[in-house]
């Protein structure tokens, strides 16, 4: 499998979503226009399989005033997140910095509002992604990797962008790095075939990481906290048009995730764990809750997720080297705002909890 998506599908796919967006002004198809009973906005999104977004996490501890939440289904796909909220099928999706770019890039008129993923340390109590290879691999840099397969979870998103930029800052040319090939193994497998000799490097995070380093014989080539250092690399997006529509119903929305993201980064890690089992096992969608349980840390490094430039920026920069971008398509400044945050807007003291006050736990 090659490890550049092909330009032909890539095309198609963003022409559709272009084509797409001009129906996703006013009342999109499947768009819940009347108001429930207490009167709140009705915000239809997807979730994530046994996991609590932060939406979710907010609309749980009661954050929300003037909006509630309606579940679709789940996605585990950020491109496909972010491509249904462009098209008008959901009212928001979240994905990672450079799809975004690449998506808005291709005309969709989308704006990220709030952090919701990141890498916010390298120890055992922290949230990060590293690339394995087996303790007796001779693989020891980039070049090594020449000829050689990486297992990820999906093509277009945060992984292969970092492994990528690694390469690149590695001293590995273009053509170099289009040798290295890109295997889409799913995450529940990627270690099996990490041991099994069907990759040769993969990418492992969360509790999947913490398992195979239990059982030992691998080791980490390089992480993204090596790239990057500590680093939000995903946001929740709205489509413009729904913004200039409902801004005080998208105000709502972003305050409220964003005290829940202050919630995970204040409260004590048995309380989050806690709270992510009962929202779960209350929901009533079959799903396992071994996941949450095993908790660390909420990724995003800076209280409330607010959103950088710099957090578009190297993934923008390496589109551009890529071909996957035009040079000057996109500006990163044009592709967020940080205005209805209220850590960036002047609520609440840039370091406050989620309630604007002072943080009770670390």
């Amino acid at each position: 499998m090659s490890s550049i998506l092909g330009r032909s599908s890539v095309g198609a796919v963003m022409l559709a979503v272009i084509a797409l967006v001009s129906t996703a002004c006013g009342a999109a198809p499947g768009s819940v226009e009347a108001a429930p009973p207490d009167g709140k906005k009705v915000l239809r999104y997807e979730g994530s399989p046994s996991n609590v977004t932060f939406p979710e996490l907010a609309a749980d501890l009661g954050y929300f005033d003037r909006v509630t939440l309606e579940w679709l289904g789940d996605n585990t796909s950020g491109p496909s997140s972010i491509q249904n909220a462009a098209t008008g099928e959901t009212d928001f999706g979240s994905a990672f910095h450079g799809a975004i770019a690449k998506l808005a890039g291709a005309g969709a008129p989308l704006t990220a509002v709030v952090s919701v993923m990141g890498a916010d340390g390298d120890t055992a109590e922290h949230t990060f992604n590293g690339y394995y290879v087996l303790e007796g691999s001779p693989l020891t840099s980039a070049r090594d990797l020449i000829g050689k397969k990486i297992g990820i979870n999906t093509l277009g998103a945060y992984h292969e962008y970092v492994i990528k930029e690694w390469l690149f800052r590695s001293g590995l040319s273009d053509d170099e790095i289009a040798q290295v090939e890109l295997v889409v193994v799913p995450p529940l497998n990627t270690e099996q075939a990490l041991r099994q000799g069907a990759i040769d490097v993969g990418n492992l995070g969360g509790i999947i990481k913490d398992a195979a380093l239990a059982r030992g014989g691998v080791r980490p080539l390089f992480t993204d906290i090596d790239l990057s250092g500590p680093l939000s690399y995903s946001a929740l997006v709205f489509r413009d048009d729904f913004i200039a529509e409902h801004p005080d119903e998208v105000a709502d929305f972003v305050q409220g995730t964003a005290r829940a993201v202050r919630w995970t980064q204040t409260q004590p890690r048995d309380e989050v764990v806690d709270r992510f089992v009962t929202i779960i096992e209350a929901r009533g969608r079959s799903e396992s809750t071994e996941f949450v349980q095993q908790w660390k840390s909420p990724g995003v490094p800076d209280p409330g997720g607010p959103i950088a430039a710099d957090d578009f920026g190297i993934w923008i920069d390496q589109s551009v080297r890529l071909g996957i971008l035009e040079h000057g398509a996109v500006d990163s400044e044009d592709l967020f705002t940080n205005e209805y945050n209220p850590y960036v807007n002047g609520t609440f003291p840039p370091d406050a909890g989620p309630d604007g006050n002072a943080p009770t736990a670390g």
